[in-house]
């Protein structure tokens, strides 16, 4: 087992990394703890001991269920089985379930404890790390939300195993985002190890800039194309195969603004490809849409707002001209048609 701190003061905690660290959960809860609440899905599957006495709530399917109307239910739920203050809530599934069910904790009796059980790739490398909890809106993802650090983090890396194979590659979407954040020899290392320097990558970003005021927003780098692609919702694209495209994405933006050569954007398109990713945009992306829907990004405080590459690493870029974002993805490779 692989433990990976999160430095924040009196609310650093733990990330166990390997096989088996669900079962580690009697371990990690609280102390004084008394009853649990499990969020999870029916399609999940997963089933956890706390060793205290618990109940089980299932939130419905897909990213639908990440919205203000399931944190209600999940609050009024709550409040009629007496769940107080001194309980826990373990949010066991992916990130629909750590962000949805860590919100609902962070908002519950103005906040609860909560310890998640990733079962993705997705959530264990990204999603259930560092505090950030929230639901969609129409409008955008993750517009409503709140910074709530876990009491603990078990990344299991044995249910990994039973994805199917493209939820696996979603996560891998995060996992090429790192390499170009200090994560240069992710390739090289076993699974439990990769996962694991990935969560201290974050860990590091997350411990100097909790609330994203500076460095924790290059953790988003990739992700402004990737949640308007994602928001359209006319796209057959999951998060992961999104920051890809992103990542490429951005590199060609990097690169029409000066900052970067050809060879760092063919860097990027060999990483992501490594991972079997997709490179190439959607067909029959609405590309005014897409870049009105950047526009809505929450970094967006001056403008059109990348996290891009540069002479100096990646960094936020702000107030970058609509028409090189247009350029840009007219210029981008089109998935062709299968």
């Amino acid at each position: 087992m692989i433990t990976v701190g999160v430095p924040l003061g009196d609310r650093s905690y733990e990330v166990l990394v390997g096989r088996g660290a669900r079962h580690r959960l009697t371990e990690v809860l609280p102390v004084g703890v008394r009853r649990a609440a499990v969020v999870t899905q029916a399609a999940i599957g997963l089933e956890v001991d706390p060793g205290v006495e618990h109940r089980v709530w299932t939130i419905g399917p897909g990213e639908e269920a990440k919205s203000m109307a399931t944190v209600e239910e999940l609050c009024r739920a709550w409040s009629r089985s007496g769940l107080t203050r001194g309980d826990v809530v373990v949010a066991v599934g992916g990130g629909v379930v750590t962000d949805t069910a860590g919100f609902a904790a962070a908002v519950y009796h103005r906040g609860v404890p909560v310890v998640h059980v990733p079962t993705t790739l997705l959530a264990q490398v990204d999603a259930a790390i560092g505090g950030k909890t929230g639901v969609n809106l129409p409008e955008g993802k993750n517009l409503v939300g709140a910074f709530w650090q876990p009491a603990a983090v078990l990344c299991d890396t044995e249910v990994l195993e039973t994805l199917a194979p493209r939820e696996y590659l979603s996560g891998c979407g995060e996992m090429a985002k790192y390499h170009f954040l200090g994560g240069d020899d992710l390739l090289d290392l076993p699974l439990d190890e990769r996962v694991a320097r990935c969560v201290a990558i974050k860990a590091a970003f997350v411990g100097a800039d909790e609330r994203e005021g500076g460095r924790r927003a290059l953790l988003n780098y990739g992700h402004t194309l990737a949640h308007a692609l994602e928001t359209a919702g006319r796209y057959d694209v999951r998060h992961g195969e999104a920051v890809g495209i992103g990542l490429v994405f951005a590199a060609r933006l990097a690169r029409r603004l000066g900052r970067i050569d050809d060879e760092r954007v063919r860097q990027h398109a060999r990483v992501v490809g490594g991972y079997d990713l997709p490179t190439a945009l959607p067909r029959g992306v609405d590309h005014e849409q897409v870049v009105d829907l950047m526009g809505r990004d929450k970094k967006a405080r001056r403008g059109l707002t990348f996290v891009l590459d540069g002479p100096d690493g990646v960094e936020v870029v702000a107030g970058v001209d609509a028409q090189h974002v247009l350029d840009v993805l007219d210029e981008m490779p089109v998935r062709s048609a299968t």
